[in-house]
């Protein structure tokens, strides 16, 4: 998993998230590192795939591939692990295949969902989308039975929206019965997770998708950064999670540090966001220095150098006075700069 920090600059309260991905990751030497390294791809995609740029597509991809050649485990459709409700948080074709993807399944602001139920005397595989807590849902349902073990048979049958202001349904507008071999299809699941957490499978008209039954705090935060809402709330969630297992002082840690989200408002001035770490990577080494690095045009950055010094159980006094536009070998300084900063490890 790559690897977060959560820092408050306490002379102005202001929050700051950054993300570390690991350089030249390209073995992946577990199945949980294979998993994370999914999720990690998937974060900052929007409409469950609908607006993801090609190289974000190809990350996903190779992600899915790796897992698919862990395999998982065996026979999914034997297990009781791909029982239950499963979130769709990832489609390779968001736009095409049944009635409920082409209608909501891109749109935010929905959640969706798949609800499997095998082990019944009516076994069924049914998709929802649930609007909001106030307004209700709509689940659209499908009979079904196991082929072998990977893959579903299906056939949708009945659907309805379930408005909470409504005392009855409201049936959904698709003749399944006329719809003959169109309402049929298959699912096959290509990988499912030891802790029944993750799932992906695949139609018979060539969608992936990628399901979880519970998204990590880690994953929430990513998210809502993503997405620009509830970042705040998302991140004391992830911040008690983590506290109640630290077991003692925290250390700033060295490497390289994208910065993704601060509280503090940018001003007009690129070389104060700069200066003051809003913008870039900042660079922590062992031996006490701090760098925060800007690249301004290709071949050209900004760089400005200081060091951090600890003061406290969790906290560091900052202080970056070396501040410089570089090109190439050649460097201009920048003259009486100086930033302080009391950085606090949440």
């Amino acid at each position: 998993m790559a690897p977060m920090i959560s820092t408050k600059n306490q002379y102005n309260n202001n929050l700051f998230i950054c993300n570390s991905s690991l350089v030249n990751e390209a073995e992946i030497s577990s199945v949980a590192e294979a998993e994370n390294k999914l999720i990690d791809s998937l974060i900052g995609i929007q409409g469950r795939g609908k607006s993801a740029s090609t190289k974000q597509l190809n990350d996903v991809e190779q992600a899915v591939k790796v897992l698919e050649d862990f395999e998982g485990v065996p026979d999914p459709t034997s297990s009781s692990l791909i029982e239950g409700r499963w979130q769709l948080i990832f489609t390779t074709r968001p736009g095409t295949a049944s009635p409920i993807q082409r209608t909501f399944v891109g749109v935010d602001f929905f959640s969706v969902f798949q609800e499997v139920s095998l082990r019944t005397n009516d076994p069924r595989v049914n998709n929802i989308v649930k609007f909001s807590d106030a307004i209700g849902e709509l689940k659209v349902e499908a009979a079904a039975s196991i082929k072998d073990g990977k893959r579903i048979l299906f056939q949708f049958d009945r659907a309805a929206f379930s408005f909470k202001f409504l005392p009855f349904k409201v049936p959904y507008p698709v003749p399944f019965r006329l719809l003959g071999d169109e309402a049929k299809g298959w699912l096959d699941t290509t990988y499912l997770s030891q802790s029944g957490n993750l799932r992906i499978s695949k139609g018979n008209k060539g969608t992936t998708f990628v399901l979880q039954k519970k998204s990590e705090p880690r994953q929430q935060l990513l998210s809502a950064i993503a997405s620009g809402t509830e970042v705040e709330k998302a991140i004391d969630a992830f911040i008690s999670l983590n506290r109640d297992k630290a077991k003692g002082e925290m250390e700033l840690e060295e490497g390289e540090w994208e910065m993704i989200w601060s509280s503090q408002m940018e001003t007009d001035s690129w070389i104060e966001n700069a200066a003051n770490g809003l913008m870039g990577k900042q660079i922590v080494t062992k031996d006490g220095q701090l760098k925060f690095v800007v690249n301004i045009l290709p071949g050209i950055r900004f760089s400005m150098t200081g060091t951090f010094v600890k003061s406290g159980a969790n906290t560091y006094d900052v202080t970056m006075d070396d501040a410089a536009i570089i090109g190439g070998i050649f460097g201009l300084p920048i003259q009486e700069m100086e930033t302080k900063i009391n950085l606090v490890l949440l």
